[in-house]
Order: structure tokens, then C-alpha cells, then sequence
């Protein structure tokens, strides 16, 4: 059999002397926090997570074959540090995996926070959506814009929060996910390039590698509602995108008509659902009803591709209105992990680890957490991705031996 673990540990060998830390991103020692608990779970069977790591190792040790992974979530995501976090550290693994960009949306033109590694701007007149309200049909993103007149967006893959040794990404391909009367039109300088129809997008070919997009309409008469947008490559190797609304919640997602559609496109191998903390903020939260859903959004996703696999986060421990801790966290972190075992799916057990009920208040007394006791800090978000990143190799290290 290969030896991959032996060249991962070439790769990474400048990172540390200990046998496990080659794996892992360092992390600070956190006497509250249960960081032994720092792994993945199985509480089913784990043999088509365990395929999915043999697969992305041949892209990290060869640098053959395609990764596509998403996470979807709430804030937590939408913010963008946890999962740029993850997937700087997906793609320090070997130099040139990077797959492409993946799903982006102008979130600025919607009015709200755009994902802190890359940036957005709107022009003109945009009607926004999202999957809390769900006036529009609504596909993987949550979001929508609609134009009905010569508007345009930009989305610029230069970061919102500049790291150091931050990677330059940059695609020629491009798929605008939306429907409508008016054709989307990419618009570079005094270049204006019409793409193709496909399925329910619009997809161009570019002539050369861009870090920017500008989208805009040849005709501004009608109308178009725009979902998202994906950046590709035309090579081999990994992408990581995220999919997060400020609020959203599992009914919020099941509101997205286009799931299906959308996730038929993208193919996710693997998808990373941290959804459930705006679930457990009502008065009346019912811990089966959340299941219900959440199962529901999980058998979408499988209808629409179904070989991906999945990765489930438990809920950060958090507070309820500010008032004290939320011990509806407990149970629907119980209730994800049911999931997980229904689907043969790994279970990253954040809440256990982050310390359990009431630990919020030593993660913002180390300056982890926000005041509201539910948000992080960019630090502690970082902090997340670095643990994730560090179960997964733990897992990744045991099944490429």
C-alpha cells in the first residue's frame, strides 16, 4: 500500500518534532476547554468518511483529482474566518492543490457582512433575500439579489482580513446561479463577455486567470434574481466553500427551493453542516422538531448527490438572550449527534470540547468570545478552524497509514 503518511510527513515536517503536532496547527492551552476531546466521532459506521479521506489524500500526495467540500451554517460561517481558517490549513498541505475559489455572493450589495477572505461591493438598485424571510426562490447560498435595472456587483478575492501569508486565489471559470429575463454579463475594463446557459445558470470561460469579477446585464429590462456565484479552475485539487446566513436556522434552510438543484452542481464530497445555534434561541424550542428538520435538509442534500459524506458539528456553548447559559445546546447537540449516527457521518463535538454548558464565559474572559456570549472573536474563530483542521488529520493520519 502507499506510504501517504510518510510523505505527508515530509510536507509538513518544518511544523513541529512531535510525531502528532507534524498534523497540527498549534493551539493555546486552554485549562477550561477539554481539548483531549479534540477529534472526531463515529457514532455509526465511518467506512464512506474513511473513502472520502483516501480521496483527498490522492490529491494531496499526488496532486491528482478534484475535492470539493462546502459548510454550511449561520453566522458562525457567514463571517468567513472559521472556514478560511480551515481551508488555508486544507491547502498548506502541499503547494498548488488549490481547486478553485468555489461559492461566493456579493453579500455587501445585500447589505450585510461579506465573508472576511474576499470582498464585495453593489451598484445601482438590489432587492436583497434571504432564507429567514425566503420571498424569492433560494438556492445553497440562503441569499438572493434582484436587479431591474442596470445594476452590477463586484466580488474581489483579495481578503477582508489580511493574514499573514494569506494565498492569492484566482479562477477562469465562472457559473452565475440565478434566473431571470436579463443576461448577466461579466465586465472587465472596456471587455464585456457573454457566457452560456446551463441548467439554471449561466456559465463563461475566461481567457485568463482573474481575481476579480464584475457582474452586470446586457439589457437592463426585466429582471434577474441572482443566487450565487462559483469560481473554478481548470485544474485538479481542493476547494472549500461556505455557505452562511447571519440568523438562519434549519426551517431557514429548508426554505431554499433550489437546494437540490444547486447541490447537483456542486457535488460536494464533503459537507460540513454547523447549523442549530439560532434554532435553540426561541422560548419554546423543540428538540425534536430541530431533528425533524435538520433530518430533512441532510436527506435534500443525499436526493441531489448522493455520495457525499458528512461532517456535523455540535452547537457552541452560548448564552440565551444574555441571560445565562443555554441548556437547550445540550440536547440539540445530542440530537445532531443521533444524526450523525443515522447517516454513517462524523461528529466533531464542539460543544464537549469547547468546555460544555457555561464555558462561553472563559472563552470571552480570554478575549474568544464576544460580550453577547453567542458570536466569537476572529480569534477564536481561528482558533476553531486550527481544531478542526487538527481532528481531521488525527483521522486522516489513522486511515492513510
Amino acid at each position: 500500500m502507499r506510504r501517504c503518511l510518510l510523505l505527508l510527513l515530509l510536507f509538513l515536517l518544518p511544523l513541529s518534532s512531535g510525531a502528532q503536532s507534524r498534523f497540527h496547527r498549534r493551539v493555546p492551552h486552554l485549562p477550561y476547554a477539554a481539548l483531549e476531546r479534540n477529534r472526531l466521532e463515529f457514532p455509526g459506521d465511518s467506512a464512506a468518511f474513511d473513502a472520502f479521506l483516501r480521496r483527498l489524500d490522492e490529491v494531496v500526495v499526488s496532486g491528482r483529482g478534484k475535492i470539493r467540500m462546502l459548510h454550511v451554517g449561520g453566522s458562525h460561517v457567514q463571517g468567513g474566518t472559521w472556514t478560511d481558517q480551515l481551508r488555508r490549513n486544507f491547502l498548506s498541505l502541499h503547494y498548488g492543490i488549490d481547486g478553485g475559489r468555489g461559492l461566493v455572493f456579493p453579500y455587501s450589495a445585500a447589505g450585510t457582512n461579506t465573508p472576511s477572505s474576499y470582498q464585495s461591493r453593489g451598484w445601482g438598485n438590489w432587492t436583497s433575500d434571504r432564507c429567514l424571510k425566503a420571498d424569492t426562490r433560494l438556492g445553497v447560498t440562503g441569499m438572493s439579489l434582484t436587479a431591474t435595472d442596470s445594476a452590477s456587483v463586484l466580488v474581489d478575492l483579495t481578503p477582508r482580513e489580511r493574514k499573514f501569508a494569506s494565498p492569492g486565489y484566482t479562477f477562469r471559470s465562472v457559473d452565475i446561479l440565478g434566473y431571470g429575463d436579463m443576461e448577466p454579463v461579466l465586465v472587465y475594463g472596456r471587455d464585456t463577455l457573454r457566457g452560456r446557459v446551463e441548467a439554471s445558470r449561466w456559465h463563461f470561460d475566461l481567457p485568463h486567470f482573474y481575481e476579480y469579477l464584475r457582474i452586470g446585464f446586457r439589457k437592463p429590462y426585466g429582471s434577474f434574481t441572482l443566487k450565487g456565484v462559483y469560481l473554478d479552475k481548470f485544474e485538479d485539487g481542493l476547494t472549500l466553500s461556505e455557505a452562511g446566513v447571519n440568523g438562519a436556522s434549519t426551517a431557514s434552510w429548508l426554505k431554499c427551493e433550489d437546494w437540490e438543484a444547486d447541490m447537483r452542481f456542486l457535488r460536494p464530497d464533503l459537507v460540513i453542516f454547523s447549523i442549530g445555534i439560532n434554532d435553540i434561541q426561541g422560548e419554546d424550542f423543540d428538540v425534536k422538531a430541530f431533528e425533524q428538520r435538520y433530518n430533512r435538509l441532510v436527506r435534500q442534500t443525499l436526493r441531489a448527490n448522493p455520495n457525499a459524506v458528512f461532517l456535523f458539528t455540535t452547537l457552541t456553548d452560548s448564552y440565551f438572550h444574555r441571560r445565562g447559559p443555554n441548556v437547550h445546546g445540550v440536547e440539540a447537540s445530542a440530537a445532531i449527534v443521533r444524526l450523525a449516527k443515522k447517516y454513517n457521518a462524523a461528529v466533531w463535538d464542539q460543544f464537549t470540547l469547547m468546555g460544555g454548558l457555561g464555558s462561553i464565559d472563559a472563552w470571552a474572559r480570554d478575549g474568544l468570545a464576544q460580550g453577547d456570549r453567542v458570536h466569537f472573536t476572529p480569534d477564536g474563530y481561528t482558533l476553531f478552524g486550527n481544531l478542526l483542521f487538527n481532528a481531521l488529520m488525527d483521522r486522516y493520519s489513522q486511515v492513510c497509514r
